[in-house]
């Protein structure tokens, strides 16, 4: 929307300036608001990579969210690991497991794609609950996890944790954005174009959408862990399907393979509730009736992707500069 680079540059600046002030005129509540809109927005970010820039549906994202938060809560309860030096391990090990997972499945496509991952989010949340391995402590979850600490400087309040969560977000959205411009992330786009000509241009179909699929885990993993340092306690149901449908519908909702889109599209799904919380018992129904709406007259999100990387166009260089 933006067209101007220094436009765009000046835009972030004053967001960046923004967020940094606001959280000094607001309340505990509203800064708690505020956090876990940025953990959404981490959230959608990661989901963003596999269904936005290489055109693969995951609807079960929520099982590497929860993979990261079981690893953070288990290495810290019970090994005294401190948070923070978890969240490198909780990204390895949702990555590993949608690396292992993601091999078989991944030649599946639209419908069944998504049907498989609902799958596999259910098979994740059925084990947590049955205390696999009496790690997971079952229907109780995990209590007592410590929080994020540097140093000694704790991150225990409402706005010491508000920065570090947006802290987080600004060094992703900086990795996507140089991710989203390099050859593999042209390659993703040209398999969400069109995956056979990505095949006859000598793109790896199959290695591209693991890395995808892994790198997306993986980030979610990381935001498992941010999230169990915030609650200190974790527990099955905050990894239910209807997470990954909540990340799903914020990728859409805002634009797919747009990053500004994952913050209108979070904006929409987890802040806009809370200011309308009063009519909760309508909340659902106006959900419907604006995401019926969005559809119809806005196809492509509310933020959609530049030209270049919108769906149904080819994405920038082509075949010949993705295989190069």
């Amino acid at each position: 929307m933006l067209a101007s680079p220094g436009a765009r540059r000046l835009a972030l600046g004053g967001l960046a300036l923004a967020a940094a002030l606001l959280p000094l005129a607001l309340t505990n509540y509203w800064l708690d608001v505020l956090t876990f809109y940025g953990l959404y927005v981490l959230l959608g970010l990661a989901l963003n990579v596999v269904v936005g820039y290489t055109g693969l549906f995951n609807l079960g994202q929520a099982a590497f969210y929860g993979i990261g938060a079981y690893v953070t809560a288990i290495l810290n309860t019970r090994l005294g690991v401190p948070v923070l030096l978890t969240l490198p391990v909780a990204a390895v090990a949702a990555g590993a497991v949608a690396y292992a997972v993601g091999r078989p499945i991944l030649h599946l496509r639209g419908d069944y794609l998504a049907l498989v991952t609902i799958g596999l989010g259910e098979i994740t949340l059925i084990a947590i609950n049955n205390d696999v391995f009496g790690l997971t402590g079952g229907p109780n979850g995990i209590f007592g996890i410590d929080r994020p600490s540097v140093l000694g400087f704790v991150f225990g309040t409402s706005l010491r944790y508000y920065y570090l969560v947006w802290a987080v977000v600004a060094v992703v959205i900086g990795l996507l954005h140089r991710l989203e411009n390099s050859r593999v992330g042209r390659a993703w786009m040209l398999i969400r174009e069109d995956e056979v000509a990505a095949a006859a241009a000598g793109v790896d179909v199959a290695a591209y959408k693991t890395l995808a699929f892994s790198l997306s885990a993986a980030l979610a993993g990381a935001v498992g862990t941010l999230y169990a340092g915030k609650m200190t306690v974790i527990a099955p149901e905050s990894f239910s399907t209807w997470e990954s449908v909540l990340m799903f519908s914020i990728v859409i909702l805002g634009g797919a393979g747009s990053i500004p889109g994952v913050f209108v599209g979070a904006l929409g799904m987890v802040v806009l509730p809370e200011l309308f919380r009063d009519f909760s018992n309508w909340r659902m129904l106006v959900f419907g009736a604006a995401m019926v709406a969005m559809m119809v007259f806005r196809p492509a999100g509310l933020w959609p992707a530049r030209p270049s990387a919108a769906p149904g166009r080819p994405a920038k260089g082509g075949a010949r500069r993705a295989a190069a």
